[in-house]
Order: structure tokens, then sequence, then C-alpha cells
């Protein structure tokens, strides 16, 4: 079982710096999520979100969070616990018992850390909706990989680290458009996908990108076990060109975003 990609000390910060309750709420919304709904955030991380979803579901709705990190829980008990919101320590890669039944499943920049057992995670989170109940999948498609403005040397470097991620650490960057399939193949009704923009960078580099692209180089290229041998500094050469890259204001940057939603017969 691959550890966790992304695991670093500040990763519970970097989590709750890139979330944007707005963007949250709207595709919470759009979802289907309501009042009175008992609500599961599966792989909640910090915490973050769920207070976001405990607002759209009030009055009388609750929130469960789920995450297998203990550090994570403990910095989403300390930081965003409240009456009606509790965070548990659980691995959906396992059998989930003891949790009860939910109205409403949501399911947010998970599965992309879970190339190989995506759809097992989902079909047995399926499995704690009521019927009738919504499970919302959100996550990117060809992430970390569409930028305009890269050297011929970076861009083959770029997909080298991605596609060692694929091989080494269980990443999907292509988990986005799976999504779909995942709901038709359990049978879900009234099935609706949205896709929108996640990263839209262009122009002068805002902090909060500059510090959750930073992350992504420091702890998930550095371990990807790429060689960079095209760089005589290895990883630190591929690295500074990246940074001057993505520094630069003509630089482009994007990346799809898409969100399915079904209800379980």
């Amino acid at each position: 079982m691959a550890a966790y990609l992304m695991e670093h000390e500040e990763e519970a910060e970097r989590l709750r710096l890139k979330t944007d309750a707005a963007v949250v709420t709207g595709q919470a919304r759009w979802a289907g999520l309501k009042a009175g709904m008992r609500v599961l955030d599966a792989g909640c991380g910090a915490g973050v979100t769920a207070p976001v979803l405990f607002e759209l579901a009030q009055p009388e709705g609750t929130v469960v969070g789920i995450d297998a990190s203990e550090q994570r829980i403990d910095y989403a008990r300390r930081h965003f616990q409240r009456p009606g919101v509790e965070y548990l320590c659980r691995d959906f890669r396992q059998e989930l018992e003891g949790l009860g039944s939910f109205d409403f499943i949501w399911v947010r920049f998970v599965l992309e850390y879970h190339r190989q057992g995506g759809f097992g995670i989902v079909e047995r989170l399926a499995r704690l909706l009521k019927s009738g109940g919504i499970l919302c999948l959100i996550d990117l498609d060809h992430n970390c990989l569409n930028h305009f403005g890269l050297s011929e040397r970076l861009e083959k470097n770029l997909q080298g680290v991605m596609e060692r991620l694929r091989e080494a650490a269980d990443f999907d960057p292509f988990m986005g458009r799976k999504l779909y399939s995942f709901l038709f193949d359990l049978g879900f009704r009234d099935i609706d996908v949205q896709m929108t923009p996640h990263h839209l960078i262009f122009g002068e580099l805002a902090e909060v990108d500059r510090y959750n692209w930073w992350r992504k180089l420091e702890v998930a290229a550095r371990r990807s076990d790429w060689d960079f041998s095209d760089y005589e500094q290895g990883f630190d050469g591929f690295a500074a060109e990246f940074k001057a890259f993505f520094e630069n204001p003509r630089r482009f940057t994007y990346t799809p975003m898409i969100a399915c939603r079904g209800r379980r017969p």
C-alpha cells in the first residue's frame, strides 16, 4: 500500500491554504447538498471542507469527516471541530463499519492518490449511502501537466516525474476523467458532470500558488525517483528551472477539475 504522496510536516497547512470555501460551496450546492442531510466528508484531510458542508446542511444536518492520517485528524479536531462536525481516523482502503448511513458523501481531491484502488474506495463508500443518497466525486485531470512556456528539457522532465509518480506512488494525474465511469458502473442514477478550471494561473504569481507548487516540487517531485539526468545539479537544477518558469508572468498554467454526482438506487 503506497504511502500518501504529499506527506510532510506542513501538509495540513498546505491543504488549508489551497481550499477555497466559495468553490466548495458552489460544488456542494450543485451536487445537491441540502438542509438536514447527514454528510460524510471522505478523505477530509485537515478538516477544512467539513465546516463548509456543515453550514450548507443546516438546519439539523451533521457532518462526519474521515481520514487515515492521525496527524490530519488531530489538526482538524483542534481547528474545526464543533457541535455537529465530528472527525474520525478511518482508512477507506479498508471496509468501513460503524459509521452508519449517509444522505450525502463528498470525495474531493482524494482519489488521485489511489490510481489502482480508486474504484474499490468508491464502491466501499457507496455502500454507506442511503437509497437515493448522493455521491459526489471531484478530482483533477491531466494534473500538473498543462503549461505553456516550458523548455523542451523542462517539459520532458516534468512528464517523467509524473510517469514515475504513477508507477511508484500510485498517483493518477488522469483520475478526473474516470469518475463518471465509477458512478455508471455502480449503477448510480441521475448522474451529472461538471468541468471547470482549477489551477488557472497567468500573470503575476499569487503567494498561495507559489506556496502550493513549491511544496509539490519539494515533496512529490523530489520523491519521484526520476533521475533528472538532463541537469548537472540533478533535482536542484530541475527545481530551479521550474521555479524560474513559474515566476515568469508570461507563463500560463491550468488544470481541469471534473465533478460527478449521482444517486444510489
